[in-house]
């Protein structure tokens, strides 16, 4: 498979750091079918190469792929790969859900889509708010970009931080050509993507993991992208509201799914950490549920107990550390949300 890519560079053309980014469209099974294509339609500085990097996936239902991230921070070893996504192949187009921590992970997506499929990719689903699955949208610009309507306020909220931390984290080349997306559907409640005989099903969340949660289920094989609302090995990261996470797990369980692709961490397929990952539904959101019911509950004593919010962090939900990686990452913080949310009970 051949592709077309631009070079890229953070300083002067040709000065390092530079990368060869990818520009859709232009697959072809020869060279020469996609300098054709170049030739009908060209791109400046584009030229065909054989095909780069695709992201590693899984096929956990009919139709139904899934990549693994790493259950970690972002650095840049990894590239900032730590975040679960998918797609959605129907009878008539694809839909992708997150696009992960920067471009280039958007491009590998599109590679594992086009060794799938030569549908057009129509949807982009982002199901919430944070960097590490929503920043590779880059490359789906030919694509709807859906949303939570609070996403674009809050994106805009964060955009410098995020940019600016993640280049820190990934490193410049691995960052180059990412952008913060726009967003061009929003949904407030309840919205349908037809894929051609395959309906998915969106649904935007009241204020709980983050203040932009969305979902999304696969009606055909009963999959469930839960974003961030479900994680599995890597500690649930509280961004929103205790309470409300906890009261919107209670109608997310309800959901007649058969399986959920967590937000990050699940089973390992066939051995490798790139594999997909899914969990049975709706027992796959039980570890969750316990942390944010340890989580309230040691909050709610401190509260009462009268307990100063530098002392109670240390000692709320530590009996969770073995269960979660990046406990210390995050638990602290999450100590402090919970902590901060229910002296006002």
């Amino acid at each position: 498979m051949f592709e077309a890519i631009v070079m890229l560079c953070a300083g002067l053309a040709g000065a390092p750091p530079c990368r060869a980014a990818l520009v859709p469209g232009y697959e072809a099974a020869s060279l020469a079918g996609c300098e054709a294509a170049l030739e009908a339609h060209p791109v400046a500085g584009a030229e065909c190469r054989t095909a780069g990097e695709a992201l590693a996936v899984t096929e956990v239902a009919p139709g139904v792929f899934v990549h693994r991230g790493a259950v970690a921070e972002p650095d840049g070893e990894n590239r900032g790969d730590t975040a679960n996504l998918g797609f959605v192949i129907g009878a008539a187009a694809v839909a992708v859900i997150d696009s992960g921590s920067a471009a280039w992970m958007g491009e590998a997506l599109w590679r594992a889509i086009r060794a799938r499929s030569d549908l057009p990719v129509t949807h982009l689903v982002l199901t919430h708010v944070h960097p590490d699955h929503v920043l590779g949208a880059s490359v789906f610009a030919g694509a709807e970009i859906v949303a939570h309507a609070g996403l674009p306020q809050a994106l805009a909220r964060r955009r410098e931080t995020y940019l600016q931390r993640f280049e820190a984290l990934i490193g410049a080349e691995g960052f180059l050509g990412t952008e913060v997306p726009g967003i061009d559907l929003e949904v407030a409640e309840r919205a349908r993507l037809d894929l051609g005989g395959r309906v998915l099903d969106l649904r935007a969340w009241p204020q709980a993991h983050s203040g932009t949660d969305l979902t999304v289920l696969d009606r055909a094989t009963g999959t469930l992208f839960a974003g961030d609302l479900v994680v599995a090995e890597h500690i649930p990261p509280l961004d929103g509201s205790l309470r409300g996470w906890q009261r919107v797990l209670g109608e997310l369980e309800q959901i007649p799914a058969t399986r959920v692709v967590p937000g990050h961490g699940g089973p390992v397929s066939g051995g490798s950490v790139s594999g997909g990952a899914v969990l049975d539904w709706p027992e796959g959101a039980a570890p969750v549920r316990r942390y944010l019911g340890v989580l309230a509950r040691e909050a709610a004593a401190a509260v009462a107990a009268g307990e100063r919010l530098s002392e109670a962090v240390t000692h709320i939900a530590a009996r969770e550390r073995a269960q979660w990686q990046l406990f210390d990452v995050f638990n602290a913080r999450n100590a402090t949300v919970a902590f901060t949310e229910l002296e006002w009970e």
